[in-house]
């Protein structure tokens, strides 16, 4: 039996092309904050976090996909990891955002001064 080796060169460029362009969008977008997406809200946050977010997110997916081989495994295994992540990315951002405006609240609404 003989294994022929396959080189991935071209394809682990690809990744890296689509990671920095992802990367230098979300750079350039943070350097100059344009005032369209940083003023206006959907869900509770302004639609430049919402950018950051799902371009974090996509990266963290591919990543995975990519370096840790995802793509050739049963579909079954991969939805079970990807599920599960996604499941507590959601998660983590409700509690961040209900407990980052709540406590928002208590120092806007109360007696309490702001010494931060």
């Amino acid at each position: 039996m003989s294994h022929e080796h396959v080189s991935n060169t071209k394809r682990i460029w690809f990744v890296f092309g689509l990671l920095s362009l992802v990367t230098t969008v979300e750079v350039i977008l943070g350097i100059i904050k344009p005032a369209s997406l940083e003023f206006n809200h959907f869900i509770g946050l302004n639609l430049l976090n919402w950018i950051f977010y799902i371009l974090t997110i996509f990266k963290a997916y591919y990543i995975v996909w990519a370096f840790m081989h995802m793509e050739g495994e049963k579909s079954a295994l991969r939805w079970s990891v990807v599920s599960s992540v996604v499941f507590l990315v959601i998660y983590l951002l409700f509690i961040l955002l209900v407990e980052g405006h709540y406590i928002y609240g208590v120092f806007k609404d109360s007696t309490i001064k702001w010494n931060f």
